[in-house]
């Protein structure tokens, strides 16, 4: 090859090489993005008017202090207890099964062991 083939070859190579790792790009400005903060740094927001809360806040006022409770009396109400007669339950009658009258533990094995029933149908 001819020098000057392997000069241009050398210089594109060179060249590749730092296109490859050129981190830095041409800087464009961004028109729209410098208008918009230019904008937002210059915007004052509005000042609040001094009676701007009334009619959505409601006005304090400290609640009443609560009464202090009263203790029942024990004494009186344990010796009423004490006074007292007891008294008993009625008993309840026991409940039947299929319309026989409960009478008892042997009235139960008596109606378990006797023959069932059989139902006609139809």
């Amino acid at each position: 090859m001819s020098t000057m083939l392997k000069h241009v070859a050398a210089v594109a190579r060179l060249s590749a090489r730092a296109r490859t790792y050129a981190t830095t790009s041409a800087v464009r400005k961004d028109l729209v993005q410098d208008f918009y903060l230019k904008e937002l740094k210059s915007y004052k927001a509005p000042p609040a008017a001094k009676d701007a809360h009334v009619g959505s806040v409601k006005a304090f006022s400290t609640p009443a202090a609560p009464a202090a409770p009263t203790l029942p009396d024990l004494a009186t109400e344990l010796a009423a207890y004490d006074a007292a007669e007891p008294t008993r339950a009625a008993a309840t009658a026991a409940p039947t099964t299929h319309g026989e009258p409960a009478a008892g533990a042997e009235a139960y094995l008596a109606f378990l062991e006797a023959d069932e029933v059989e139902e006609v149908h139809h």
